[in-house]
C-alpha cells in the first residue's frame, strides 16, 4: 500500500511539475493539483496480478511519464520564450539550437555536466517508479496458505483496496463545488497528446497550403533598365537589430531607457545632415528565431514556422537578393552568429557570405555573442566604403540576443586593434547564469544592451553614411514574452539617408519623420516589404 501510494505521489508530482511552473509564471490560479492520468495508471497497475507481463507495463508506464513530462517542459519553454506552442513534427531540429546557445553562454563542461545530470534524474525517475509500481522479478509472494472464507478474498479485496487508495484524493476533495473540482483536476498527458495531434494534422495541412503559395507568382519584377531604377545605383542596406521590439519604446521600464536613446539620435542624425523616417512591421516570429524574419522580408513569403522556411529554401522561389542581382548589384550578408557551415546563404543566391569565420575579428566573443556590435558596423562601414560597385548588404547585429551581458562601452571607432581593444571588457557584468533567475536584472540588462546597440547604429551613420547608401534597420522580432510581458509581434523599424528623396517612399508607406514611429498606424507585415519596395523603387524618379 504504501510502496503504491509513493508511486502515486511521483508520477503525479512529474506530470504536474510544468502545470505548477506554468501557474507561478502566468500567477494563474486555482492552481491544478492533480493528474487523474497518474491515479488511473498507477491504481490500474495495483490491480494487475504481479508477473512479467506487470513488469513489463511499468517499464512502459515510466518512461511514458518521463517522456511526457519532458515534452510538457519543453512546451512550457516553447511558451514563454517563442509565445508558442511545441511542435514535435517540427522543432526537433531546435535540440542543437539550443546546445549551441548553452555552450555560448555557460561553456561546454557546464552544459554536458548539466544535460548529463538531467539524464541521470530522468534514468532515476524511470528506475524509482519500476520499483514502486511493480515487484521487482524474483521476489513475488508467495501464495497465502488456505484460510476461511472470509480470508479468501484478502488478495483481490487487497488489490482492489490499494487502486481505491491511490485514487482516495478523488473522495477527499468531493466535498469541493463541482466547478472547483474541475479546475483542480486536470489531464496533462492526454492535452499534451491531443495538441500534438492537432499540431501534427495542421502541419500536414501546411505543407499543401503553403505549396501553393510557391507556385503562385511571385511580386512582379519590373524588368531592367528600370528595376530599382530609383535608387541611382546607391547602396541598400538591411540591418536588424537581434530581439528589438516595440515593447522596448511601450513599456514603460524599457522606454525610460530607449526612448530618450531614439530622440537623441534623431537630432544627432539630423545636425549630421542624415534623414531618419520610423515605421513598425509585424514580424512572424517572436522570442527567437531570427530567420524567420529574415527570410519573410526577402522573400514575400509569410515564414512563421521551419516547414515553411524550408519548403521557401528547398524551391526555386527567387528573393530580393535576385532582384538585386538584376539591377546590377553586388549582393553580401555579414552574419556575425553564424558560427558553422551555412549552405542556406548558397541557396539564397549571396555573391559574398561573411560569418564569424572569416569577418577579421580577433577579441573575445561575449558569452553566445561572438563580437560586439560596434565591430560588425565598423566591417560594414568598411565593405561599404571599398566597393566599386552598387551593394545589397543584409546585416544581423547580435549584441542584443541573450544573455544580455555584458553591457559594452562604445570604443574609439579607430583604435578597436581587430577587436583585441574589447578585451578587458569580456567578464563585466552579471555571468549569465547569476542574472537569469532575477527577472528584474534580466529586464534592465535588455534594455541596457538595446541602449547600446542603438549608440552603435547611431554613431555608424554619423561616421559612415554618406549620400551613396539607404539604411534601413529594423527589430527581427520582440524578446521572450517572459521577459518583456507581451505577445504583441511588432518591431520598430528605421531609416536612414542623406538624400530625403529616397525616404520618401516610405513616409508614403505610413513611417514618420523622426527616430519614434506612429502608434497610430496599422503595421504591414514583413512579407509585405519585397513587394512594397520593388514597387516604390523601381521606374522613373
Amino acid at each position: 500500500m504504501l510502496r503504491l501510494g509513493c508511486a502515486w505521489l511521483v508520477v503525479n508530482g512529474v506530470l504536474m511539475a510544468p502545470e505548477w511552473i506554468a501557474a507561478a509564471v502566468t500567477d494563474a490560479a486555482p492552481v491544478p493539483w492533480i493528474s487523474l492520468e497518474a491515479t488511473l495508471l498507477v491504481g490500474g497497475l495495483a490491480l494487475l496480478p504481479k508477473g512479467r507481463f506487470s513488469r513489463r507495463l511499468a517499464w512502459a508506464v515510466s518512461l511514458s511519464v518521463v517522456v511526457v513530462a519532458a515534452a510538457s517542459f519543453a512546451d512550457l519553454v516553447f511558451q514563454v520564450s517563442l509565445g508558442r506552442s511545441l511542435n514535435l513534427s517540427l522543432d526537433l531540429y531546435l535540440l542543437n539550437a539550443v546546445y549551441r546557445l548553452a555552450i555560448g553562454n555557460s561553456g561546454p563542461v557546464r552544459t554536458l555536466v548539466g544535460a548529463g545530470l538531467m539524464l541521470l534524474l530522468s534514468a532515476g525517475t524511470v528506475l524509482g517508479l519500476v520499483r514502486l509500481m511493480n515487484v521487482p522479478a524474483g521476489t513475488e509472494e508467495k501464495p497465502a496458505p488456505p484460510t476461511p472464507p472470509t480470508r479468501l478474498l484478502a488478495t483481490p479485496v487487497t488489490r482492489l483496496g490499494a487502486g481505491m487508495i491511490v485514487a482516495s484524493p478523488l473522495l477527499g476533495l468531493a466535498g469541493l463545488a463541482q466547478e472547483a473540482i474541475g479546475e483542480r483536476f486536470v489531464t496533462p498527458s492526454v492535452s499534451l497528446l491531443a495538441d500534438q495531434a492537432a499540431l501534427f494534422r495542421t502541419t500536414r495541412a501546411e505543407r499543401v497550403e503553403f505549396s501553393a503559395a510557391l507556385n503562385a507568382p511571385p511580386p512582379a519584377v519590373v524588368e531592367s533598365p528600370d528595376l530599382l531604377s530609383h535608387l541611382d545605383g546607391r547602396n541598400v542596406v538591411v540591418t536588424y537589430i537581434e530581439s528589438y521590439g516595440m515593447a522596448a519604446l511601450e513599456d514603460p521600464d524599457f522606454a525610460s531607457v530607449i526612448r530618450p536613446r531614439l530622440e537623441e539620435a534623431g537630432a544627432r542624425m539630423e545636425a549630421s545632415g542624415l534623414g531618419v523616417v520610423t515605421g513598425r512591421l509585424e514580424s512572424p516570429t517572436l522570442g527567437g528565431q531570427s530567420w524567420y524574419a529574415h527570410g519573410s522580408m526577402i522573400s514575400g513569403l509569410w515564414l512563421e514556422n521551419q516547414l515553411r522556411y524550408e519548403l521557401m529554401l528547398s524551391s526555386d522561389r527567387e528573393t530580393l537578393v535576385d532582384d538585386f542581382e538584376r539591377a546590377g548589384y553586388h549582393t553580401a550578408t555579414v552574419m556575425p552568429a553564424i558560427t558553422t557551415a551555412w549552405p542556406e546563404a548558397t541557396r539564397l543566391g549571396f555573391d559574398s557570405v561573411y560569418t564569424s569565420q572569416n569577418i577579421p575579428y580577433d577579441g573575445p566573443p561575449f558569452y553566445w555573442v561572438t563580437m560586439p556590435d560596434q565591430f560588425t558596423w565598423s566591417f560594414l562601414g568598411q565593405v561599404l566604403g571599398e566597393a566599386s560597385v552598387p551593394l545589397f548588404v543584409e546585416v544581423g547585429m547580435v549584441s542584443s540576443h541573450a544573455p544580455w551581458t555584458p553591457t559594452l562601452p562604445l570604443l574609439d571607432w579607430d583604435r578597436m586593434e581587430g577587436g583585441a581593444a574589447f578585451e578587458p571588457h569580456r567578464r563585466d557584468g552579471y555571468p549569465p547564469e547569476e542574472m537569469w533567475w532575477d527577472v528584474e536584472v534580466l529586464r534592465q540588462a535588455y534594455a541596457e544592451s538595446l541602449d547600446y546597440s542603438l549608440r552603435a547604429m547611431t554613431e555608424f551613420a554619423e561616421r559612415f553614411l554618406d549620400d551613396r547608401t539607404l539604411l534601413i534597420v529594423s527589430g527581427d522580432h520582440q524578446a521572450a514574452p517572459w521577459i518583456i510581458g507581451t505577445e504583441e509581434p511588432h518591431v520598430p523599424v528605421h531609416v536612414i539617408a542623406r538624400d530625403p528623396d529616397l525616404l520618401e517612399p516610405f513616409v508614403e508607406w505610413g513611417f514618420r519623420r523622426g527616430a519614434l514611429p506612429d502608434p497610430d498606424v496599422d503595421p504591414p507585415r514583413m512579407d509585405e516589404f519585397r513587394a512594397w519596395f520593388l514597387r516604390s523603387f523601381s521606374g522613373a524618379r
